[in-house]
């Protein structure tokens, strides 16, 4: 079979190409990066090609800049572009932030912004999709992920998922501190990406959650990620939310926390990721494959550890003792499965990957928390809906919706506000209305009305310029 990777250049690829070849080896024959960038081109992209080098498959991993080259007779493709950038992202929060509103990636007003420059690119690569890899499945992990999944199911003409590793790793984190089996556990959860809440744990036949709500003070200090979110209001919701649903539940906090940093999350990760590609560019320039991902690998740890930090406890990017540790090797594990995965040190990302490419490979059944439509299994979102929730990725590559448990009503309330908003969203990108596109902002629970979200989609168009231009 043959992968396509759309921004195959992105500082998670080489991590990921490696995931493929050492815990899948032999499903994929070819994988193809599609990068655009030279700079990328020639340090992450080229990256991952040495990497299936060292993994003994010289001529796996190929890099292009031609659509067409890269899509053509793709039996999957995997989404993971970033329309302008890191530095687009620093604009869509900074836009936010210097008018007192929550600026994150994927939420709110950054998460329009992005999204309405996304929109029409990734609706372009449906095009060529449909053109060179007819029956190809298009794997999206471009943000946001559920209003792009989709925009890409109504209005794209391919069969997509949608995959986002938030849910599969709070879960995992939840087990842990429940001194449970991660692999064992059965969690209720729903929502949409990036909005989304676990209402149930099981475990050898009892429920978790109502001992970890009454135990959140000690929750949220196991994992960093939810350090943000107020016990007391958890427990009166009564579902563990994801960390973004902490954007929601305190502005507040988030707004003083960037501004005890001194800059965004956006900010910081541009800064990383210069740093990381100036390292891995000097490790080739010295020849040294392994030195340039030591760099890669560790650089990407403090990138993992500094996640979240600044947004709940305003630390812009310092690293913890953990990213100082050694990088896992290059070379393979010695088996193949779970095992290898774990022996590896891959990211909650590499191994929700492995398992969507098991499931739509045919290799195994499998069941994962996608973003796919409803098909009516949450019954105040509409069939069509793209919603998060749990399902079946069988062997014949289908995917079945799992029934959605009942969410909290304040959940429900957010739910239904937010995918409204991302409605109005897709329909003004498709439009080209500015006017659309504001009017849709301004359902958002995190933007305070149609003035404010006016100013904002101007301010958009005039940062992004060529991304937001057609927008009338």
């Amino acid at each position: 079979m043959k992968l396509t990777i759309l921004g195959g250049g992105g500082v998670r690829m080489p991590a990921f190409v490696r995931a493929v070849l050492t815990g899948r080896p032999g499903v994929f024959e070819e994988i193809r990066l599609l990068e655009p960038d030279p700079l990328r081109r020639e340090t992450t992209a080229r990256l991952a090609v040495e990497v299936a080098a060292v993994l003994g498959r010289p001529g796996t991993v190929t890099v292009t800049a031609d659509p067409a080259r890269a899509l053509s007779g793709a039996d999957y493709v995997f989404s993971a572009i970033r329309v302008g950038g890191d530095r687009g992202r620093v604009i869509d929060e900074q836009v936010a932030l210097r008018r007192g509103i929550v600026g994150q990636e994927t939420t709110g007003a950054g998460g329009c912004a992005m999204a309405l420059r996304t929109i029409p690119v990734v609706l372009g690569y449906c095009d060529l999709i449909r053109a060179h890899a007819p029956g190809a499945v298009l794997i999206n992990f471009t943000n946001p992920a559920g209003l792009i999944t989709q925009a890409i199911t109504a209005h794209g003409g391919v069969r997509a998922v949608g995959v986002c590793d938030t849910p599969s790793s709070m879960i995992e984190q939840l087990a842990a501190f429940a001194g449970a089996d991660p692999g064992a556990v059965r969690a209720g959860y729903a929502g949409l990406n990036h909005l989304g809440w676990v209402t149930s744990l099981e475990s050898g036949g009892t429920d978790l959650l109502p001992g970890l709500l009454s135990r959140f003070d000690e929750v949220r200090r196991f994992d960093h990620r939810l350090a943000g979110l107020d016990p007391a209001l958890v427990r009166r919701v009564g579902a563990i939310p994801t960390e973004y649903v902490y954007y929601y539940y305190d502005e507040r906090r988030y707004l003083d926390g960037v501004a005890r940093a001194g800059s965004s999350r956006g900010e910081d990760v541009e800064r990383l990721n210069e740093e990381l590609l100036a390292a891995v560019g000097r490790a080739f320039a010295s020849g040294d494959v392994r030195a340039a991902w030591a760099a890669y690998a560790g650089l990407l740890g403090v990138r993992h550890d500094t996640y979240m930090r600044t947004d709940t406890e305003g630390d812009n990017g310092q690293r913890t003792a953990r990213s100082a540790a050694a990088p896992p090797p290059i070379e393979p594990a010695r088996q193949d499965g779970p095992a290898a995965e774990d022996a590896t040190g891959l990211g909650g990302y590499e191994r929700l990957a492995l398992r969507v490419i098991d499931g739509l490979s045919g290799r195994a059944p499998v069941t994962a928390i996608v973003n796919v439509p409803n098909q009516g299994r949450v019954g105040y979102l509409d069939p069509g809906d793209v919603a998060e929730v749990t399902a079946r990725l069988d062997a014949a590559g289908g995917i079945g919706v799992e029934p959605a448990p009942d969410l909290p009503r304040s959940a429900q309330a957010l739910v239904l506000a937010v995918k409204e908003y991302e409605r109005g969203v897709i329909d003004a990108a498709l439009s080209g209305s500015a006017d659309l596109a504001a009017v849709a902002l301004s359902l958002h629970p995190l933007v305070p009305g149609i003035s404010a979200a006016r100013q904002l989609i101007a301010d958009y168009r005039d940062g992004h310029r060529e991304h937001l231009a057609y927008l009338r």
